[in-house]
């Protein structure tokens, strides 16, 4: 185990658990070297079936250096219809080229145009909208493109390979000099990767924490204040001029056009005062209500990555329970090669349980997990409940923090902590290829930071 890079640490990474160097390389060179196709998981009827009763049209499309949102909006508009008839099962980043599954309502097979960058293929037909999460996963194949040290690659998979069953990564050190042939099973803390935080700017779980904690004020001044070193001069300026001042005013004089959500809280700030804590309150009520519960989720992310981190410093195994953690069950209707964690159905693991649950999680039958915390999140007990509740305690917050008026609010969840694939890595030269699949929610970063070890915007 070795200290992650400062950005990661910012939002709760705080380590690698391979201590193997690290093959640095360049991340998405191209879109080509970012694939990621959707592991389907939504049942469609034929084409020409009855549209009274099946609505939605359903498509599949590949998208090349398009974000999910972006090409939505360009469909509808080339459609002529609300973009709130688009759905999709999972946002997608742009840099990539990702093949994912589309609705749109009222609209025939033949009215979909075509779209520059785009391949869309008609699926079926659809008694309702594709909804976030109508998907098992995502396939992955990414290129780590003019790596300084392409050998090491070998020995993290063997360090990554030992985390996955429970066993110490140090135990061969020194050791691998060839990657294996074909797939091997891997395992990782089941991190949320950056983006969740913003990738240049990670933020968002600042906003999300001083929400919790009700203070409106400095959950604005984290979102529109708060400069960035990783942000050009102007939009820096333009920051830290409303962290000296609270000139809404003046900042819109300021903020670039392209801060959009920046600027609407601004103008909310002018129009009503500014004098009150429910001012502020009322300015981000003012943004779209998923950016809304973004913030939010963001800081149980950062809360779920920092209890992770405790984990890991405190020695607690990832791949099997202690007393005191919630497990909960394998999703009876997933894909049998693709087991995935249903977080409704958890258990706290007793001393007289223990043997008979640590079975299960060996057998991909029951998963460790930790808390998405939210007013309604049981904590668990024995040492994993203790690490919950001191991170919460070091933040200054409490489950009942999190029951928060409309987009805000959220009672909470468990998430798997021990985040398996199996891997395949193919090396040409100083290129390496990284083959996988991950379920829902995961985040294919948090495996490749473990090869790179470095800055994960490069």
């Amino acid at each position: 185990m070795q200290a992650a890079h400062p950005i990661e640490r910012a939002v709760g990474m705080e380590y690698y658990v391979s201590d193997a160097d690290g093959v640095g390389g360049r991340l998405r060179a191209s879109p080509a070297d970012f694939r990621v196709r959707e592991l389907e998981a939504f049942d469609t009827e034929p084409v020409d079936a009855d549209t009274g009763a099946y609505p939605h049209l359903v498509f599949r499309a590949e998208l090349r250096n398009w974000e999910t949102n972006d090409f939505a909006s360009e469909l509808s508009d080339r459609l002529g219809i609300s973009r709130e008839r688009v759905s999709w099962a999972g946002t997608k980043d742009k840099r990539a080229v990702t093949t994912q599954l589309f609705s749109v309502k009222g609209v025939a097979a033949e009215d979909l145009p075509e779209i520059g960058g785009t391949d869309i293929e008609v699926v079926g037909r659809a008694g309702r909208p594709i909804l976030f999460g109508d998907l098992a996963g995502n396939a992955f194949e990414i290129v780590v493109r003019e790596t300084e040290n392409a050998d090491a690659a070998a020995s993290v998979v063997a360090d990554l390979q030992a985390f996955a069953t429970g066993d110490d990564p140090t135990a061969g050190e020194g050791g691998e000099t060839a990657l294996p042939d074909g797939e091997t099973t891997v395992g990782v803390p089941n991190y949320f990767g950056q983006q969740r935080f913003g990738s240049r700017r990670p933020v968002t779980h600042e906003v999300g924490l001083a929400i919790a904690r009700g203070e409106w004020e400095d959950a604005v001044l984290a979102y529109v204040g708060n400069p960035h070193e990783r942000e050009p001069e102007s939009t820096r300026e333009a920051r830290a001029y409303v962290d000296e001042t609270r000139d809404w005013a003046g900042a819109l004089d300021r903020l670039p056009g392209a801060l959009g959500y920046e600027r609407s809280i601004c103008h909310r700030l002018v129009e009503n005062g500014a004098a009150e804590p429910a001012d502020f309150r009322d300015a981000l009520e003012a943004l779209p209500s998923n950016l809304q519960s973004l913030f939010v989720n963001a800081a149980q992310s950062y809360v779920f990555n920092r209890i992770l981190s405790e984990r890991l410093e405190r020695g607690l195994p990832f791949d099997r329970p202690v007393e005191g953690d919630v497990v909960c069950f394998r999703d009876g209707d997933a894909p049998e090669d693709f087991p995935i964690p249903d977080a409704d159905r958890t258990q706290e693991v007793t001393a007289k349980r223990l043997s008979t649950v640590e079975r299960h999680c060996e057998r991909g039958r029951a998963f460790v997990t930790a808390p998405l915390v939210g007013t309604d999140t049981e904590l668990g007990g024995g040492e994993p409940g203790d690490i919950a509740r001191g991170v919460l305690d070091d933040l200054g917050l409490e489950r009942g923090d999190f029951d928060l008026p409309g987009a805000f609010d959220s009672d909470g969840t468990r998430r798997a902590i021990l985040l398996r694939t199996d891997l395949g890595v193919d090396r040409a030269g100083d290129d390496l290829t990284f083959s996988f699949s991950l379920p829902k929610g995961s985040y294919a970063t948090v495996l490749l930071r473990e090869f790179r070890k470095g800055d994960p915007d490069a």
